[in-house]
C-alpha cells in the first residue's frame, strides 16, 4: 500500500501532525502499536500552560493558546466540547519563601527582556484573590492568565476524530519494525506488513528514539513515568491550576469537584512492557505538599493513581524536525513531560515545513542535531 505520509504514533503530536498534512492535501496513515492515545497524551494532568516555559518554546507556546482558545474553529463545536477544556483560568506558579520569589521575579525580567509579557508577578494580597483556598504562608506568585486545563483522553480522541473526518486513516494494534529507504521515500515494515510512503514522521513518543535509532540515528533519551493522583469529588474551591516552584506539584480541580495532582513525582517505566506504575512511597511527597499547600485537602480521599510513558531530553525540550541522517524523515518527540499544550501547534509547523519547506515560528532550538554540538542544559524555566 502507498501513501504520501505515514505518522508513527497515534498521540496526540501524531494525530495533530496527520491532521495538518491531510489538510494540505497528502493522503495520511497513523500507524499506533497500541491504541490512540494510550501513553502519555492520554494520560497526563492535562495543563494547558504556557506558565514557565522554555524560552525556545515560549513562541511556540504563545501560538498554540490561541488555537486552545479557539478549540471551535479548530475542531468544530461539537469536538472542541469533547475536549473539556477551560482556558483563562489561570496557571499560578506558587512561592513560599523569600528566595522562591525572588526567582519567580528573575523569571518575569527574564521573559520580558525576550518581548513576552503573559507572566504577571502576585504579591501575597493579590495570590490571595486568585486562590483563596492557599495556604497563608504562601507569599506570592507568577500567573499567566489566559492558561487552563483540559480532560487529556477526550482531547486525544477529540484530535483523532477530527483527522479521519479530514481523510486520516488508523492503524492501531500495528508496531513498527523497520524503516527501508524506497528510492526518495521509504518503506515501512510493520506487523501487519509493509507500507510504503514518500514521508515518516516519528512522533513515537517515549519510543521515538527507537525509531531513530532505525536509520542508523542516535538520539539521547530517558524513559520516565510522571505519577498523578485523583481525589475524590470535594466542594468547589479552586478555578486555577496551581504548581509548584520549591516543591514538585501540579495542581488543579476539575468541573466535577474531583482534583487531579501531578508534578513530576515519578513511577516506574517499562519501555518492553510498555506499562508505568506509580510508587506510594514517593507519592507520599505529592500527598504533603498539597497536606501544606491547602488545607482544604486534609480530609480528602484519594481514589486512584497512576503513571504515564514519556521521553525526557537533556535540555527538557523536544526534538522537532528533520532527521540528521536522511531524507524524508521527521521527527517530533522527547517533550520531557510538557507537550500536551503545544501539540496544536507543533503539527501545523511540521505540516507547513513538510510541505512548504518552511515554518513560520523559529524550530532551530529543536533540530535533532543539537546533541552533537557540545554539551546542553535544562532552563530553570522548564520546571
Amino acid at each position: 500500500m502507498k501513501t504520501r505520509a505515514i505518522v508513527i504514533g497515534g498521540g496526540l503530536h501524531g494525530t495533530s501532525t496527520a491532521l495538518h498534512l491531510a489538510r494540505k492535501g497528502l493522503d495520511v496513515l497513523v500507524i499506533e502499536k497500541n491504541s490512540v492515545g494510550r501513553h502519555a497524551s492520554g494520560v497526563n494532568a492535562g495543563g494547558v500552560r504556557q506558565l514557565r516555559r522554555h524560552p525556545a518554546e515560549v513562541p511556540l507556546s504563545v501560538a498554540a493558546m490561541d488555537r486552545w482558545l479557539n478549540l471551535d474553529a479548530f475542531l468544530g463545536p461539537d469536538l472542541a466540547a469533547m475536549c473539556e477544556f477551560t482556558g483563562h483560568v489561570g496557571q499560578v506558579a506558587v512561592a513560599e519563601t523569600e528566595a522562591e520569589m525572588a526567582g519567580l521575579a528573575a523569571r518575569e525580567a527574564e521573559l520580558r527582556g525576550l518581548g513576552w509579557t503573559h507572566e504577571e508577578l502576585l504579591d501575597q494580597a493579590a495570590l490571595r484573590r486568585v486562590a483563596p483556598a492557599l495556604s497563608p504562608h504562601c507569599v506570592g506568585g507568577l500567573i499567566s492568565r489566559r492558561d487552563g486545563h483540559a480532560n487529556p483522553y477526550r482531547t486525544s480522541q477529540a484530535f483523532r476524530l477530527k483527522a479521519q473526518r479530514e481523510g486520516v486513516r488508523f492503524r492501531e494494534g500495528t508496531r513498527v519494525l523497520g524503516l527501508v529507504q524506497a528510492g526518495a521515500g521509504w518503506r515501512v515494515e510493520t506487523s501487519d506488513g509493509a507500507f510504503d510512503s514518500d514521508v515518516v514522521v516519528n512522533c513515537g513518543g517515549a519510543w521515538g528514539w527507537q525509531v531513530a535509532a532505525m536509520v542508523g540515528e542516535v538520539l539521547p533519551h530517558v524513559d520516565f513515568a510522571p505519577s498523578m493522583m485523583v481525589s475524590a469529588r470535594v466542594q468547589h474551591f479552586l478555578d486555577p491550576v496551581v504548581v509548584g516552584t520549591g516543591r514538585k506539584l501540579s495542581f488543579k480541580q476539575t468541573e466535577n469537584g474531583t482534583v487531579v495532582i501531578g508534578g513530576g513525582i515519578l513511577g516506574i517505566p517499562d519501555l518492553v512492557a510498555e506499562t508505568a506504575d506509580p510508587v506510594a512511597e514517593r507519592l507520599v511527597e505529592s500527598a504533603r505538599t498539597v497536606h501544606d499547600l491547602f488545607p482544604i485537602m486534609r480530609t480528602a480521599t484519594i481514589v486512584r493513581a497512576w503513571a504515564g510513558l514519556e521521553a525526557r531530553m537533556p535540555d527538557e525540550i523536544p526534538v522537532i524536525g528533520p532527521s540528521t541522517m536522511v531524507a524524508n524523515l521527521w521527527h517530533a518527540f522527547g517533550y520531557s513531560g510538557h507537550g500536551f499544550q503545544l501539540s496544536p501547534i507543533v503539527g501545523s509547523l511540521l505540516a507547513d515545513l513538510i510541505v512548504d519547506g518552511k515554518s513560520p515560528l523559529p524550530l532551530e532550538p529543536f533540530r535533532a542535531g543539537r546533541f552533537n554540538e557540545g554539551p546542553v542544559a535544562a532552563h530553570p524555566g522548564t520546571a
